[in-house]
């Protein structure tokens, strides 16, 4: 393993010599109506959001922060509120169902307006750096992977705990004192609201880490934008073809290229590509390729521990582990690529 090169601002915020980017937006005042439409709080969001990036730009630039006072209404209030009324026409993903979850329609996702978790644990498989990581394992997903190792989660989104956002809150801040190295809002996108909600609750100063497929709309990436420090983020497959046929998505690679060079742009981001049986020439080339020319400065994590969970029997070609030829042969395509920053 190498010493993470990329990862300079979250190590800052986990020790505390910087303040997690929530804190300072929740600071930044913003004068709106929570009545107003959706748009009109659109229009104010981006234009603070200018202020946002100065301030955020001055203090990760120059490493000083003296803080800010409180204040009655902030951005991060308003970008709770933005995310409360965009749960009437959903959109948080790119399927944009456009149902309205606060009447009980579900989506694809079947994630209504209440957000449940599985668990939250203090969780050591994580990549070592982000050890221990405070996980906060979500119920729901907005795919559907035949392979899926959390597929008891993923497909039951009305099972688990409903979350209260000042309890989990309060929950997060007793794990950072237990030693937690960040909290991690795993298979995140259906809770975009929840997640804003309970940020807005933290007192501790912790990295924000969004784990999530990277499939979230242009809006949600906006609400995100001054709130998550550290995307850790799937790039699982090459080509459309592949996700369609096996987490039934569609115009994947446009998405989440689009949101990989978008975060690319703001905060860090560890890149987890998981290696599947069969995949190296279809998938896991291009994304190196593609990683190497268009965000090479990420922490690229070429991961083997693909295991043909949940449905992965109906597909042959997936239906088992890897090969060592085909362990051996990602190393020399990621190596090949040039990238600097390589778990393995």
């Amino acid at each position: 393993m190498g010493y993470p090169k990329f990862l300079n601002n979250y190590f800052k915020v986990e020790n505390c010599e910087l303040p997690a980017r929530f804190k300072i937006t929740g600071r930044i005042p913003v004068e709106f109506d929570p009545d107003a439409s959706i748009e009109e709080l659109w229009d104010i969001h981006d234009s603070e959001m200018e202020t946002c990036r100065t301030i955020i730009n001055d203090v990760y630039s120059y490493g000083c922060y003296s803080g800010m006072p409180q204040t009655d209404l902030s951005l991060l209030d308003l970008k709770v509120a933005i995310a409360d009324k965009m749960l009437e026409n959903c959109n948080f993903c790119e399927r944009r169902c456009g149902v309205n979850r606060k009447e009980g329609i579900l989506g694809y996702c079947r994630v209504g307006e209440l957000s449940r978790y599985a668990s939250e644990i203090m969780h050591r498989g994580e990549e070592p750096e982000l050890v221990p990581s405070h996980a906060i394992f979500l119920a729901g997903c907005v795919f559907s992977c035949v392979y899926c190792q959390n597929w008891d989660i993923s497909t039951h989104p009305t099972n688990g705990t409903v979350i209260d956002p000042g309890n989990v809150a309060e929950i997060i801040d007793l794990r950072r004192a237990q030693g937690a190295s960040n909290v991690n809002f795993v298979t995140p996108t259906p809770h975009t609201h929840t997640i804003l909600k309970i940020i807005n609750e933290i007192s501790v100063n912790t990295p924000v880490i969004w784990n999530s497929n990277m499939y979230h709309s242009s809006e949600v990436w906006k609400l995100l934008e001054g709130v998550v420090d550290l995307y850790l983020a799937d790039f699982r497959y090459g080509n459309d073809g592949c996700a369609e046929a096996y987490s039934n998505v569609k115009d994947y690679l446009r998405v989440v290229q689009r949101n990989f060079e978008t975060a690319y742009q703001h905060t860090e981001i560890i890149l987890r590509q998981l290696v599947l049986p069969g995949h190296l020439e279809c998938c896991t080339r291009p994304i190196v390729e593609w990683t190497a020319t268009h965000i090479p400065k990420v922490r690229f994590n070429l991961m083997f521990q693909y295991t043909p969970h949940y449905k992965a029997g109906e597909y042959m070609e997936i239906n088992r582990y890897l090969t060592l030829n085909e362990r051996e042969r990602a190393v020399q395509i990621v190596r090949e690529a040039g990238l600097e920053d390589v778990l393995v």
